[in-house]
């Protein structure tokens, strides 16, 4: 690995809940969407027979370095909503089941060079691909004031977001808004001390949201995904905060990204998936004590009908 091995690059969440979830066979095609430190990815290749495939995307060139040695593996270093023109690529038809760990992962929130968290002072980059796109910084130094507001109020569900929006309008009238210090001076004051570091994630959150297009990303991608799975593939989706999880929940439930429900004749909905876990799964206390960032986890998995 490219990182000290007392360093984990990224512990995944609810693991073997995932793994089992996607009812592995032997002989399938599988995806894992954020390959990250390839946590979800050994697993999979573990109950994969010689016949196996299972590719993994990550658009973070740091990630390439923790690719697996296995002729059964394929790494694409690209962001997922390209997903069905990659497996057209590699001339893949059809998966037999696909995971995505939505999660930030200890390496990015940990690396202080790239702006994920205010713990660190540093640049104001918070790209999952450093090689394109529009920095934090650029985001906070070049939006008008009523986008600005939109970023915080819907990635970051701040209800003080126009103000907040104002107050960087006003300041980077007179300096550039670059370190994540910068930024953090800025919002504190509108944070109350007991809630201060939950609305400071917040806001660092919606920023990330921003600069990545998270959201739209995790749409195509989710679309793409329903379209591959064969008949009896499955999905397991692992979500972190409301705003993902309730577009997976709505997508799941009735095929449509907006969450329409459409009905037969006998009142059923249709939908092009069968939920697999009823009850959304989360983490255990023992996870939560040895993984404090899995508190906000939640997986879902459907199955294609």
């Amino acid at each position: 690995m490219a990182m000290n091995e007392a360093i984990p690059y990224h512990i995944p969440a609810l693991l073997q809940e995932s793994i089992t979830a996607l009812n592995i066979r032997p002989e399938g095609t599988y995806v894992d969407v954020t390959f990250g430190g390839g946590g979800h990815a050994k697993e999979i290749i573990k109950r994969l027979g010689n016949e196996g495939r299972l590719y993994g995307f990550d658009q973070d060139e740091d990630a390439e370095s923790n690719r697996l040695s296995d002729d059964r593996f394929v790494f694409i270093r690209s962001n997922f909503r390209y997903l069905a023109s990659f497996m057209d690529w590699h001339g893949v038809k059809s998966i037999d089941g696909l995971i995505a760990d939505l999660g930030v992962s200890f390496h990015h929130f940990d690396d202080e060079t790239r702006g994920f968290s205010f713990r660190f002072a540093g640049d104001l980059d918070m790209r999952m691909n450093k090689r394109a796109g529009q920095t934090a910084a650029e985001v906070l130094n070049t939006y008008s004031e009523g986008a600005l507001a939109d970023v915080f109020y819907h990635y970051g569900e701040l209800r003080n977001a126009r103000a907040i929006a104002k107050v960087i309008v006003r300041e980077r009238n007179h300096r550039k808004i670059s370190t994540t210090q910068d930024f953090t001076e800025i919002v504190k004051p509108f944070f109350s001390h007991t809630k201060e570091r939950k609305q400071l994630a917040q806001a660092f959150q919606a920023l990330r949201i921003e600069v990545n297009g998270e959201m739209e990303a995790l749409k195509e991608m989710l679309v793409q995904a329903g379209e591959l799975l064969c008949t009896g593939g499955r999905m397991a989706v692992i979500t972190y905060h409301s705003l993902e999880d309730r577009l997976v929940k709505n997508f799941f439930k009735t095929g449509h990204l907006d969450g329409v429900i459409e009905k037969d004749f006998y009142g059923n909905i249709r939908s092009p998936f069968h939920t697999v876990n009823n009850r959304v799964i989360v983490p255990s206390e023992e996870e939560m004590e040895r993984n404090p960032r899995s508190r906000s986890a939640k997986l879902r998995i459907v199955e294609k009908l």
